[in-house]
């Protein structure tokens, strides 16, 4: 069994940096491509970044492209989000998955991992 345990939310104002982490156990080959999604207020659940086992191959959404790097250290089994120039509508729970294949994913349903999120609110 797979169990992710995200970490580094806080509050921050408009403008700031911060760096989520996601460690993981489980069995070697149990976690493949990784990524990261959050959840505002009243919101559903929305895609921000992923990014392959090798971490060769990422995406980003369009809201945080060019402001958020996604990134992993296989050996240290973390996930990393760096998020810079941070905006009050980046306000919400982040959560970290897990698939089983290689690839990065954009959907939730091909992740089979969740952690149970960690908080960051950006004030104007």
């Amino acid at each position: 069994q797979v169990q992710l345990v995200e970490s580094g939310g806080k509050l921050v104002q408009a403008g700031d940096s911060l760096r989520l982490s996601c460690g993981w156990t489980g069995r070697f080959g149990s976690v493949g491509g990784m990524g990261w999604f959050r959840q505002a207020p009243g919101k559903e659940r929305e895609f921000v970044s992923t990014l392959s086992w090798l971490g060769k191959r990422k995406r980003y959404s369009d809201s945080v492209k060019g402001r958020f790097a996604i990134s992993r250290d296989n050996g240290n089994h973390t996930l990393y989000l760096q998020m810079n120039r941070l905006k009050p509508e980046d306000t919400a729970v982040y959560y970290c998955g897990a698939s089983e294949g290689e690839a990065p994913e954009i959907r939730e349903s091909e992740y089979s991992f969740w952690g149970q999120g960690t908080q960051v609110t950006v004030s104007s």
